[in-house]
């Protein structure tokens, strides 16, 4: 797995990541979801390595990265505090401009790279995620049900953590044949870290209270994100059947958005591997221009 690939542990001043990177030419991060590790695109990165510098980290909380206290309010779990770990990485590493590729809760931090950190984010890819405050606004009894979990990890007076530490693989019920064996055992032992799963759920907790407040005060400000961007959703998964038509949701947030479907159930990376990284060399091939 990620043959010829480093391995490091960066310090970004508040956290420490677990980082793998490798490949040569324009910079490319490529953030995880929910709860996979940077392992999930064990199958994708290879595929990209011959025109791009790749780095696929664990994000603060998740896989061996470093779990910071948290605070009441959840800031430290927060997009935006992911953000600044995912910029100082790549500064770390030398690369002061990158693109930026991120799926499911690791889309959020993506979006909050291009937000905040505009010299930065030459590109940036979402996939399988619209806002958070805009989900939020947009919830309703489809979405209760097929997302209840945002809801559940987020509660603080009966904290998720002890149910799925009861009994994390049939919680999360993910399999090897799906995730490849290596990417499932780094995967497997995350999630049996009750440190891990604290700060899976504090990153739910900040996105139902920093993380929205963070969209809406960009959306009354008006703020747009200034680079490119490709949204890529999942044909077996509900971006449609929630919001119709997921790309229009974008184009409130950047000037430049494009979208395309994956033919893959919602973890595109392990499930389509060569689709995703083709719409990825398509989008990234004209960067940096």
């Amino acid at each position: 797995m990620f043959e010829g690939f480093a391995e490091e542990r960066v310090d970004t001043g508040e956290a420490e990541l677990f980082v793998r990177h490798g490949g040569s030419g324009p910079p490319l991060l490529l953030l995880h979801g929910h709860p996979r590790t940077h392992a999930t695109w064990h199958r994708v990165a290879p595929l990209l390595t011959d025109g791009f510098t790749v780095v696929c980290p664990d994000l603060r909380g998740y896989g061996r990265s470093s779990k910071p206290p948290t605070t009441p309010d959840h800031e430290p779990y927060s997009k935006r505090a992911m953000a600044r770990d995912c910029v100082a990485l790549m500064r770390a590493l030398g690369h002061e401009r990158f693109a930026v590729a991120g799926h499911d809760r690791g889309a959020y931090v993506a979006q909050r790279v291009a937000m905040d950190h505009p010299d930065a984010a030459a590109r940036l890819v979402v996939m399988d995620a619209v806002p958070i405050g805009e989900a939020l606004d947009r919830a309703d009894a489809r979405f209760a049900a097929a997302w209840w979990h945002w809801f559940f990890l987020g509660q603080t007076d009966k904290p998720a953590e002890r149910v799925i530490s009861a009994d994390p693989d049939a919680w999360y019920r993910a399999t090897p044949e799906q995730m490849g064996a290596e990417a499932y055992e780094d995967y497997r032992r995350a999630i049996h870290d009750p440190a891990t799963v604290h700060a899976m759920c504090e990153d739910y907790r900040a996105g139902l209270g920093v993380d929205r407040a963070a969209d809406d005060a960009d959306r009354r400000a008006d703020r747009k994100i200034t680079c490119p961007v490709l949204f890529l959703w999942s044909e077996r998964d509900d971006m449609e059947d929630l919001y119709g038509d997921p790309p229009a949701i974008w184009r409130d947030w950047a000037g430049d958005v494009r979208g395309a479907s994956i033919d893959s159930g919602h973890h595109m990376a392990e499930e389509a591997p060569a689709e995703l990284a083709a719409e990825l060399r398509r989008f990234l091939g004209a960067w940096p221009v």
